[in-house]
């Protein structure tokens, strides 16, 4: 919202016509953008996910129960002590090298962008240590797409019909539908065979003509 801003008060930037794309965990946060700011006329989340619902129920909301939860929220605050203590954050580790052999498929597309060339950097968290162990505490208890249904302007969640978080952008599609007077510029695009992170960088997989056709036609 803050860039939205700049952009809106900069003299080559027509204000009524700015958009967003977000990718994976910022897919999510531009749906959630999309619902607070009515300035965005457009926005796509692409290969989103609910960073709110993994990190309140586990991948495939295999952790969804009190118990669970109880369990992760006391990991979480012992380790808020620790940190503090230490005077830094320790990291959740990111992604394995080598990849174990009976880890999951996901796991393995993950491993595939962030340790080759495709997606490798030195300041990569993904790629190196991994985010703060409490870094996404707060997801837990913040349903990021609790009012989406209520979004008026131009929505389009584009997600990999083989991508393990696909069942996120399904569902959020279905809840931002759900009631909504404004569906006719709601939209739902699954890639065939597509992954997750075939939409991070695959550009003869990635529908860009379908993606500006989208922008264009929402930002007339």
């Amino acid at each position: 919202m803050a860039a939205v801003d700049f952009l809106s008060l900069q003299e080559a930037v027509d204000p009524n016509k700015i958009g967003i794309i977000g990718i994976c965990g910022w897919g999510g946060m531009a749906l959630n953008t999309a619902a607070l700011d009515t300035r965005i006329k457009a926005t796509i989340a692409s290969t989103m996910y609910d960073m709110s619902r993994v990190n309140a129920n586990g991948y495939f909301d295999s952790e969804d129960s009190e118990e669970a939860r109880y369990k992760k929220r006391k990991v979480m605050n012992e380790q808020r002590l620790k940190d503090y203590k230490n005077g830094f954050y320790a990291l959740g580790g990111g992604v394995s090298d080598p990849m174990p052999e009976d880890a999951p498929w996901y796991f393995k597309d993950y491993h595939a962008y962030y340790k080759t060339k495709r997606g490798f950097h030195p300041r990569s968290l993904n790629s190196n240590g991994g985010w703060n162990v409490i870094g996404c505490q707060s997801f837990m208890n913040t349903p990021l797409f609790h009012y989406s249904n209520e979004i008026r302007s131009a929505v389009m969640i584009l997600h990999g019909d083989k991508a393990h978080s696909c069942y996120f952008g399904k569902d959020a599609y279905a809840h931002m539908i759900d009631g909504n007077k404004y569906q006719d510029n709601k939209e739902l695009l699954l890639i065939p065979r597509a992954s997750h992170t075939d939409l991070y960088d695959q550009t003869d997989i990635i529908p860009f003509d379908k993606m500006a056709d989208f922008f264009l036609k929402n930002m007339k």
